[in-house]
């Protein structure tokens, strides 16, 4: 049973790996920013402050898509189709990974809450 737990730890680890090289990616970070970002991870270094910096990076790509989205609506020439839909792709894949971060994170908390002592 603690294997099974483990391996969906890893799976967890993995899910948020694949979260930041999609994030990278999609440039979503410069290199000052993303230096930051590390130097306040590797200070902190906890699981909270990952998910969080996670979570942050797909609500900015999300709003950065839309804002592209809403200049080509607006007739914006420096915009072209085909980025908007390729920028609201990326944006939706990684909201569906984190969703599904969520998932694992909601069902590892309810098998550890079901153990008994």
């Amino acid at each position: 049973m603690s294997i099974q737990k483990l391996s969906g730890l890893a799976g967890i680890e993995q899910m948020l790996s694949q979260m930041r090289a999609v994030v990278r990616a999609a440039g979503m970070l410069d290199g000052q920013a993303e230096g930051t970002v590390r130097q306040a991870d590797a200070a902190q270094g906890s699981f909270a402050s990952e998910l969080k910096r996670s979570l942050q990076q797909v609500a900015a790509l999300q709003e950065s898509s839309y804002a592209q989205a809403k200049a080509f609506e607006m007739g914006d020439p420096g915009v072209a189709l085909n980025d908007v839909m390729i920028d609201l792709q990326k944006s939706g894949i990684a909201f569906q990974t984190s969703l599904q971060v969520r998932n694992k994170l909601v069902t590892a908390y309810q098998e550890i809450a079901s153990m008994s002592i």
